[in-house]
């Protein structure tokens, strides 16, 4: 065969080549934006009252009246969905960003310090990280008892340490840069150094672990609610309604829909914390 007949393969564009690294990453924000607006605008756009008992019409499959259809206690599904992002959003972000924060303070201050803070910093974070998390979330959150507080406590328990792991690391390659040399020479206290140097440029990779993380923590609260350790019924959230329909095989939107929304959010982070990912390493957007 000659090489005249032999096709050479398409050359992506750069539009195409920008589409397939952060196209993903447009829709994941788009899915994260509009979630978000579901869950500030929950009261406003149900139709029903999500606590609402009506068991004349309890198990009612979707219809115009109520578009999801209604659950066991005559409740509108719609509208508990809708009440429900609520939950479970402010609790997925509540610990990521707490966990962040609490995490990356202890991962720095291990760094900078070294000596017997760092050792002593880091035998703790692998202590808890020995444990499963989900397991001793679920053990501490049965200890502290029923409630979306309680819960959350118990998250941020075993949350924190990937985030210190995370950022001594960080924190560990900047403290030998020449301008954290510099700052030492001057005088400058640790802390200063920390916040106006160190911390700056190491947060890059933390807020793709944050972003990357909320569908995690979504996911883990939504389990812990599953498992009856979340929410104080008849509280309205994606977990506990997915418990709810668990056993109602014919009635299968009772389960179903709020299943499809815990899908969704998580995918919308995870491609979000994708496209943040190529956009932060210089490598991949050189390619």
């Amino acid at each position: 065969m000659s090489g005249a007949g032999l096709a050479l393969p398409a050359v992506p564009t750069r539009g195409q080549r920008a589409w397939r690294r952060y196209g993903l990453a447009g829709i994941g924000a788009a899915i994260v934006l509009g979630w978000l607006l579901v869950a500030l605008l929950a009261p406003w756009i149900a139709p029903y009252d999500p606590d609402f008992v009506d068991v004349a019409n309890r198990l009612r499959p979707p219809s115009a009246a109520h578009l999801l259809g209604t659950d066991a206690l005559g409740r509108d599904c719609f509208s508990r969905l809708l009440w429900g992002s609520r939950v479970s959003l402010l609790a997925g972000f509540a610990v990521v960003l707490l966990g962040a924060l609490f995490g990356t303070l202890v991962g720095m201050v291990a760094a900078y310090a070294r000596g017997w803070v760092d050792e002593a910093l880091m035998r703790l974070t692998d202590l808890v990280l020995c444990f499963p998390p989900i397991i001793l979330a679920l053990a501490i959150a049965a200890a502290l008892g029923i409630g979306t507080t309680n819960t959350v406590i118990a998250m941020l328990v075993v949350w924190w340490p990937k985030f210190a792991r995370l950022s001594r690391a960080l924190a560990l390659v900047q403290r030998g840069q020449e301008y954290v040399e510099a700052a030492v020479v001057l005088g400058l206290r640790p802390a200063r150094i920390l916040g106006r140097h160190i911390a700056p440029n190491a947060v890059g990779p933390l807020v793709v672990l944050v972003t990357l993380d909320v569908g995690n923590a979504i996911i883990t609260f939504a389990g812990l609610s599953f498992l009856g350790l979340g929410v104080v019924p008849p509280t309205a959230e994606w977990g506990a309604m997915v418990a709810e329909g668990r056993e109602l095989v014919e009635q299968w939107w009772v389960a179903t829909f709020p299943g499809l929304a815990i899908l969704t959010v998580v995918l919308g982070f995870n491609f979000l914390g994708d496209g943040l990912r190529d956009w932060l390493d210089p490598k991949a957007r050189s390619r």
